[in-house]
C-alpha cells in the first residue's frame, strides 16, 4: 500500500509518501527542545573554536615551551648545583620567580626596599655591585651574609632552594649575559 493510499485521520500529522515493508513514517517537526540543544551546540562549537585559535594569545606550542622551561627550571631548583648557568635559567622562570619574590618581600624587602631600590641596604637593581656582580657572587652573600656591613647569612635560615629562589628573583631585574 502505498503512503498516499494509507488512511489517515483529519488532525493528525502528515505520513511520508514512501513506505518500507509496510512501514510508513510520520512527517513530524524535531521538537523545540532538541533544536534549541543543537543549535546551542553549533553556537558553542564555533564561540570555543574562534576563543582558542584567534583570541588567545599564545599558541600551542608556546604553551609547551612555557611548560617545558618551568620543568626544566623545577629540576634545576631540586638539583642543589646552583652555578651561573643554573641561576640565570631559574631567572627566567615564573613560578621559581614568584616564589623568590615572595620570600624576598618576607626577608629582604625590609633592608633593601620593596622594588629592591635599597633602604637600609644595598640598591640592588642597578648595575653596582660591591660584593661581586656573578650570580655565584650574590648566592655566596645571601648564604653568607656580610657582618661587617649589617647583612645577616641568610642561608641557614633559608635553605639552599629558597636562597637560589631569591637569587633568582634579583636576577630577573638584571638583562642575561
Amino acid at each position: 500500500m502505498s503512503a498516499s493510499k494509507l488512511p489517515q485521520e483529519p488532525g493528525e500529522d502528515p505520513i511520508r509518501p514512501h513506505v518500507f515493508d509496510g512501514i510508513a513514517e510520520y512527517d513530524k517537526r524535531l521538537p523545540n527542545w532538541w533544536l534549541l540543544t543543537l543549535y546551542v551546540s553549533i553556537f558553542f562549537a564555533i564561540g570555543y573554536w574562534m576563543w582558542s585559535q584567534h583570541f588567545r594569545r599564545d599558541t600551542d606550542g608556546q604553551r609547551v615551551e612555557a611548560t617545558v622551561q618551568e620543568l626544566r627550571a623545577a629540576k634545576l631548583a631540586a638539583a642543589g648545583a646552583f652555578d651561573d648557568a643554573a641561576l640565570w635559567a631559574m631567572s627566567r622562570s615564573a613560578s621559581i620567580l614568584a616564589a623568590g619574590e615572595a620570600t624576598y618581600q618576607t626577608t629582604c624587602a625590609s633592608c633593601h626596599g620593596a622594588k629592591l631600590e635599597g633602604g637600609i641596604g644595598l640598591n640592588l637593581a642597578d648595575g653596582d655591585w660591591v660584593h661581586g656582580g656573578t650570580p655565584a657572587d650574590i648566592m655566596k652573600v645571601v648564604n653568607e651574609g656580610v657582618l661587617v656591613k649589617g647583612m645577616p647569612a641568610w642561608g641557614p635560615v633559608l635553605g639552599p632552594k629558597k636562597t637560589a629562589e631569591v637569587v633568582a628573583f634579583i636576577l630577573s631585574k638584571h638583562p642575561a649575559p
